[in-house]
């Protein structure tokens, strides 16, 4: 009876969602004419899928809108961009205002050619030289999962590697992926898995000169690692994946919705999981928030520091807010959503050319279920599978990192001799 009124009571909390985003469908794009210099279309409207994006961009269900709530306010509209003003400020093009502008957030425009940040670590330490070496015995990448930063890696696996370790020839490369931490976040890129492997050949493979390479991901970044990986299989000596989302028991015309299902359903509880749905279902509802939120995040930084007495924001709540809504929306549909399609012709290209693959799943993650993993392994039984046990999404990593930097040592020796 409890579960049937909790149901219940979501389905209206959704539905009253569900209105309210498409009024802000119509208030943002009467806005957008008078304060955005460029203003982007949202997906409201389009029903027509495109290549390369997720059906999920235009396909997510909307009470209201499918009544027809968005052509009664046409004409509305139609009005409003025949006032259209750029949004320029000063004589200049300024910041979207949705989005953030402090200086951490835009510190990439200022460059001409637009790089990943990408934070280096070489062993053994202390060479002296300001430029990294580009030779070296083992080069590993590193990619963090949605929402975060190559702090994810720095902070954890790079602190905890083991002595012996260190004395050889290693780099490891912490890389953050397009639209979060300290990387562009371009208002122009849809960011498919076609713009994150070409950011990441451009900021490290290219300038780095890499002729071989390890792969280490964790969830949205393991789907970013297989499309890397599949094209350059001759390169890579190993992939480790940690909590993908795979989803292999649905056809794949359905697979983007399904992921979309599970990793963000719509829930009310916990309060991370309700922020999620909210971000990844509601275009505009989402843009509001980080309207809010990041936009405003140094403050709601102290607020934080203030209320719980400490000097500094831990990384992982930093990392939540580092981004755009155009970026994390669009990362969430067209890589973790949409990518999903593409995972078994990945892992094919890789298993044909003996890359050695494994997967970690802690056996509770309750955002990407074990189970996809499980059915990854019986698909390709050449995967190699790790469960973790009491492990969810995130503590697979972060309760064990010492053990977890031990594994992945293992895995880059047993792939240097194979």
């Amino acid at each position: 009876m409890k579960r049937k009124v909790l149901d219940i009571f979501t389905f209206l909390v959704f539905l009253f969602f569900d209105f309210v985003d498409v009024v802000l469908c119509v208030t943002y794009q009467l806005l957008d004419q008078f304060l955005e210099a460029k203003p982007f279309p949202c997906y409201c409207g389009n029903k027509e899928e495109m290549k390369e994006l997720s059906e999920t961009l235009v396909g997510r269900e909307n009470v209201f809108r499918e009544m027809g709530f968005l052509s009664f306010a046409g004409k509305l509209l139609e009005f409003g961009k025949k006032k259209e003003r750029g949004g320029v400020i000063n004589g200049g093009l300024g910041n979207r205002w949705s989005d953030c502008g402090c200086d951490s957030c835009v510190s990439w425009i200022k460059e001409s050619n637009q790089r990943l940040h990408v934070v280096v670590t070489e062993f053994p330490q202390g060479n002296g030289e300001d430029e990294p070496r580009r030779e070296t015995s083992q080069n590993v990448i590193f990619l963090h999962g949605f929402l975060s930063s190559s702090s994810f890696w720095t902070q954890t696996v790079f602190k905890h590697l083991s002595e012996p370790l260190k004395q050889q020839m290693y780099r490891l490369i912490a890389v953050d992926l397009l639209g979060f931490g300290k990387s562009p976040k371009p208002n122009e890129s849809l960011y498919t898995l076609k713009d994150h492997v070409e950011m990441i050949e451009k900021s490290v493979i290219f300038p780095y000169e890499l002729s071989s390479f390890h792969l280490v991901a964790h969830s949205m970044g393991c789907t970013i690692a297989l499309a890397l990986a599949a094209k350059y299989p001759m390169l890579v000596k190993s992939v480790t994946l940690v909590a993908p989302a795979y989803f292999s028991d649905a056809k794949d015309g359905t697979r983007s919705s399904m992921v979309l299902n599970t990793v963000a359903r719509k829930t009310l509880w916990p309060p991370l999981a309700f922020g999620k749905s909210i971000m990844s279902w509601y275009e505009h509802l989402g843009r509001f928030s980080c309207f809010i939120i990041c936009k405003n995040h140094t403050t709601w930084e102290r607020i934080f520091m203030f209320f719980t007495k400490r000097r500094k924001v831990s990384f992982m709540v930093k990392d939540l807010t580092r981004h755009t809504h155009h970026s994390a929306w669009h990362n969430m549909h067209n890589v973790i959503c949409g990518g999903s399609k593409f995972m078994d012709d990945y892992v094919e290209i890789l298993v044909n050319a003996k890359v050695k693959v494994r997967v970690i799943h802690g056996d509770q993650d309750s955002t990407t279920p074990l189970q996809g993993s499980t059915n990854l392994k019986n698909k390709f039984p050449q995967v190699e599978l790790n469960i973790v046990q009491n492990a969810d999404h995130s503590s697979v990593i972060l309760h064990r990192k010492r053990d977890f930097a031990k594994t992945l040592q293992h895995i880059w020796a047993a792939s240097t001799y194979d």
